[in-house]
């Protein structure tokens, strides 16, 4: 009404909705234009594609990070490796490891263990680098390094041909170890330490499914594996049957063999292969052997360690020798 038009609050503002609007902002024209081709799924953000492809990439990222880190941080059997902590470290160093370098963090507490770790170290020849403890973290896997880590170097494996030629040139009728499904480094270096003191001249592993010559195997074999060579055998079956071809026995011990040790002779050129506790022998190896022998107990004990056995075997195979 007239009347009203001019009381307070009664004065209608442009821009609402009664009233008339000027112009609209471009939103029409806007509206009207296209938005292009369609993107891939894989750059819609909500899409499963997208999903996928962002886990990939991160997948991608993670490994080319492995790829860069510190030498010594692989854990690979290819690679050198990382001994940590005060005890393993001067362990390793006693057993005379050939290491490359022994890391030390800065403001690390002294104790003997430290002190003898550094003099053997300067001993032998290796290098002695003083780190900052975050470096020496991101150089270890979990960070427990209490200070100090020691630096392997790969091992380097023989081929079992070179292990066979070279058993000959001895002069003494050949005594090889073969050892099938071992998986503990720990066994793997005592059974090295068993054929070098008995009078051995080699051991082979397989390449797959085996331990490998680690720090902890140096350290077991308490220095053996730097005076006996070990090989290792794409095919542990091929390289048994290419022995035997080259008239050695194949001998596989087993709790349930059909001849025991006080039957056996080993004066003759002869490979010993040892299982594990427990699978023993694979069915193909078992089947290349030409003989399989146990070990009599007089005690309830079924079976004995891996290590423990061979011993027992190389033990009564020297004996016979001398």
């Amino acid at each position: 009404m007239a009347g009203n038009s001019q009381r307070r609050g009664a004065i209608r503002k442009g821009g609402t909705k009664k009233g008339a609007v000027v112009g609209s902002g471009g939103k029409r024209r806007r509206g009207l234009e296209g938005r292009g081709a369609t993107p891939p799924a894989t750059m819609r953000k909500n899409h499963p594609a997208a999903k996928r492809a962002a886990v990939a990439a991160k997948a991608a990222k993670a490994t080319q990070g492995q790829n860069r880190a510190r030498p010594g941080t692989r854990k690979g059997d290819d690679g050198p490796e990382l001994v940590l902590g005060r005890n393993p470290v001067v362990e390793c160093l006693r057993a005379e490891v050939p290491a490359t370098a022994l890391y030390v963090a800065l403001g690390t507490e002294n104790d003997d263990r430290l002190t003898e770790s550094v003099q053997r170290a300067a001993d032998a020849g290796i290098s002695i680098l003083e780190v900052s403890r975050t470096d020496l973290d991101r150089m270890s896997a979990n960070g427990l390094h209490q200070g100090m880590a020691l630096q392997v170097p790969p091992y380097r494996y023989a081929h079992p041909e070179d292990l066979l030629d070279s058993a000959r040139a001895s002069g003494t009728a050949p005594l090889l170890v073969a050892l099938d499904n071992i998986s503990d480094p720990r066994n793997l270096g005592a059974v090295i330490r068993s054929v070098a003191a008995f009078g051995g001249h080699g051991v082979v592993i397989p390449q797959r499914r085996s331990a490998s010559v680690t720090a902890v195997a140096w350290r077991t074999s308490a220095g053996a594996a730097a005076r006996l060579p070990v090989a290792r055998a794409t095919n542990l079956t091929r390289t048994l049957k290419d022995w035997a071809k080259a008239g050695l026995q194949v001998v596989g011990l087993d709790a349930g063999g059909d001849t025991v040790l006080d039957d056996f002779d080993g004066t003759t050129p002869t490979v010993v292969v040892v299982g594990s506790e427990g699978k023993g022998l694979s069915r193909l190896v078992r089947e290349t052997c030409d003989t399989i022998i146990s070990i009599p107990m007089a005690g309830p004990v079924e079976s004995l360690n891996a290590s423990v056995a061979a011993g027992v075997v190389l033990s009564d195979i020297a004996r016979q020798r001398r």
